[in-house]
């Protein structure tokens, strides 16, 4: 199982310059497991960023996995992640949705750096 987390997509989304490096967990969609905030996350982004018509066709994209509601057990088991890690609430619930999944956290996002069961995608060479 894998999650991307909103910057993975927003690159993929958006071609950023590591949209290839996503390439591989985004391959697999019925691999890819989707914290809500990360559809909430991205679907705000690419609306400021463009408009709603890209902002629905990144959504539709995400929702191709399985998209993940915050519950009151995944929200406390994020609340002490954010604690024990200092992470921020969402980059927790997401790392929390990852755990609850056995799923490999695919990011290019620091706030992750040296934490266990992060996979920082390799970018190919163009």
């Amino acid at each position: 199982m894998n999650v991307v987390d909103s910057s993975g997509w927003l690159g993929c989304c958006g071609d950023g310059p590591n949209a290839e490096a996503f390439a591989e967990p985004l391959a697999q969609p019925e691999e890819l497991v989707v914290p809500a905030i990360s559809v909430f996350e991205d679907f705000k982004r690419v609306l400021q960023q463009r408009d709603e018509t890209a902002a629905i066709q990144a959504a539709a994209l995400m929702r191709q996995g399985r998209v993940i509601a915050l519950d009151g057990s995944l929200a406390m088991a994020a609340a002490k992640l954010s604690v024990d890690l200092s992470l921020p609430m969402a980059d927790s619930i997401i790392l929390a949705t990852a755990r609850e999944f056995g799923a490999t956290l695919w990011t290019q996002d620091a706030d992750f750096e040296g934490i266990e069961g992060i996979q920082a995608p390799t970018p190919r060479a163009r």
